[in-house]
């Protein structure tokens, strides 16, 4: 196995008519701008708006808004990489696809994987809160689920070992019936809507487009309407303290803040169903992100305007808020809303998946089978089916605060390579009039040489002014957060090799900002979530040397 075999990338040129399926079946082209701009937000406005958001704001305070704008401006840089990809390589995908361009083979394997937990993994926390909203609706007409179809196991189990008298989980616990000493409990309405969902994405693009649009007017009406009943409500006490946690507490949240951004990528995998990739993928990213970075502000800001912030560790803290001052019609309204917008949200993590299986099982790294489109439906119908079962299994076994600190994870992971494979792309052709081809999305290109170690002369002397204490503590691993120190030091390494390389290569400086807001973010992650993300980490690379590598369409040439 030759070391340079690894790192074989594939040609940056490469298009949707090159990566067929070989039987001459391809994706539908239906999707325009708006339909991308629609699917955008509808992946990202949902958990993050209606259950991520409570926990974020607990943690945080008011000063919650600050990492939410910190998220945006990384987001904002990753997208714009995202979009100069997906102006390049107009294949489905995703970041996997830019990484083997960009990186190589293994690369381009590792961020498959890690994908894997965004899309498919991801999409269990949102069918456990979805879950959680319809139970509430049901209760709002008079329908109770047996509490043991209503809670997953997990939760359940450590309600009773934790003897939370009186909550949800240990009620089910003792309710539940036994099947050969198990009890039987699961979340009958997450895995009902899992099913659903991936039915609806198996049988066509232009069915889950008009229901995804729909969808997306309705939670966007919804969430305007929140923001405008709320401002009436707001106590501008409640902004006081800003920051009750310090900035600790505020970074604290970032797993439930970063996961309500993550789902703009996923338009990047619909490049070979829409019209005019080239043009349309890059402002549909840009268009949706800006939509709902002004929305999550607007959100946070009434949220911890209208109620203490210590109120709003629950799951659903827009129905909790109403609640506590008495507006019960919009309790109906914003439940129904939630409902919507999850579903809009697994509705698109549904059809990311299998594409970007698709692609890579093109690329020999997956069986042929996940490659196949079904003649009927022109969708990837085995990948689709297999997504739905890999977010159904786990749903009978985890809960939803591993998942959502296991998703963020990765996808930060994800972003930095692709915020990096841009720095590696060789320089876009241009017309002889200095254009590049018309109706392509273009990076603009500002040199980076002076600007980025100047920016980051300047963090690192505030810092070592203003907390001398926490800076010579990450250096030299001291202190009570000594497992916090080690990312925080590696962030610091980053910096420092990325300003070197950016004086002496001239890097374009949105990508170099996006690397490195991305990995700032990684360093807010618990030691815990690291640990996991590695074993995910090796479980995969023993997948990729096992199939992958011996398959590869690359080692055939």
């Amino acid at each position: 196995m030759g070391f340079r075999s690894l790192f074989r990338k594939k040609s940056a040129t490469v298009s949707a008519h090159d990566e067929g399926d070989g039987h001459g079946h391809g994706l539908s082209k239906v999707l325009t701008v708006r339909d991308l701009t629609f699917f955008g937000v509808a992946a990202i406005i949902g958990g993050g708006t209606f259950s991520a958001i409570g926990n974020a704001c607990f943690s945080g305070g008011p000063g919650v808004v600050l990492l939410y704008v910190i998220c945006a401006i990384a987001c904002g840089f990753t997208a714009m990489c995202y979009a100069e990809f997906a102006a390049r390589v107009p294949v489905s995908g995703s970041a996997y696809t830019y990484a083997y361009v960009s990186f190589g083979e293994l690369f381009a394997w590792i961020i498959g994987w890690a994908l894997l937990m965004e899309y498919s993994i991801g999409n269990i926390y949102i069918a456990f809160s979805w879950s959680g909203y319809f139970t509430n609706l049901l209760h709002g007409f008079g329908i109770d689920l047996p509490t043991w179809l209503t809670i997953n196991y997990r939760a359940a189990h450590d309600a009773f070992t934790s003897t939370k008298i009186g909550t949800e989980g240990f009620s089910a616990w003792k309710s539940a019936p036994q099947f050969g000493g198990l009890r039987i409990i699961f979340d009958l309405p997450g895995v009902m809507i899992n099913v659903l969902i991936t039915w609806l994405v198996f049988v066509g693009t232009k069915e889950s487009r008009n229901i995804s649009n729909i969808m997306v007017m309705i939670k966007l009406v919804v969430v305007i309407l929140v923001i405008v009943v709320g401002f009436f409500y707001i106590d501008i006490d409640n902004w006081t303290p800003f920051l009750p946690n310090g900035f600790g507490g505020v970074m604290a949240g970032v797993s439930a803040v970063f996961f309500a951004y993550i789902g703009f990528d996923a338009v990047s995998t619909l490049a070979e169903e829409a019209k005019n990739p080239q043009r349309d993928l890059p402002r549909g990213m840009i268009y949706s992100l800006v939509i709902c970075t002004v929305a999550y502000i607007l959100l946070a800001l009434v949220l911890t305007g209208m109620v203490s912030y210590k109120n709003l560790g629950v799951s659903d803290p827009l129905a909790e808020i109403f609640q506590l001052k008495g507006v019960k019609w919009m309790l109906y309204i914003v439940s129904v809303a939630a409902v919507v917008a999850m579903t809009s949200v697994m509705l698109v993590f549904q059809m990311g998946q299998p594409r970007i299986w698709m692609t890579m099982s093109r690329d020999g790294l997956l069986p042929k089978k996940f490659s196949k489109i079904h003649p009927k439906y022109k969708t990837p119908g085995f990948a689709t089916i297999v997504t739905g079962f890999v977010v159904g299994v786990p749903m009978f076994f985890t809960d939803e605060n591993f998942i959502l600190d296991f998703t963020s994870i990765g996808t930060l992971f994800a972003f930095v390579l692709v915020c990096g494979g841009v720095l590696m792309l060789p320089s876009q052709k241009v017309t002889p009039e200095g254009e590049p081809t018309k109706g392509r999305f273009r990076l603009p290109y500002i040199n980076a040489k002076y600007i980025f170690p100047g920016i980051i002369i300047s963090i690192f002397t505030f810092l070592i002014i203003q907390f001398p204490a926490f800076f010579t503590e990450t250096i030299f691993l001291k202190g009570e957060n000594y497992a916090q120190s080690i990312p925080m030091l590696c962030f610091f390494v980053i910096c420092l090799v990325m300003t070197v390389l950016s004086f002496v290569k001239n890097l374009s400086l949105i990508p170099v900002l996006g690397l490195v807001s991305c990995c700032y973010l990684l360093t807010g992650m618990a030691a815990n979530n690291w640990k996991w993300f590695f074993i995910w980490f090796a479980i995969g690379l023993v997948v990729y040397f096992l199939y992958g590598h011996k398959h590869s369409r690359l080692a055939k040439k």
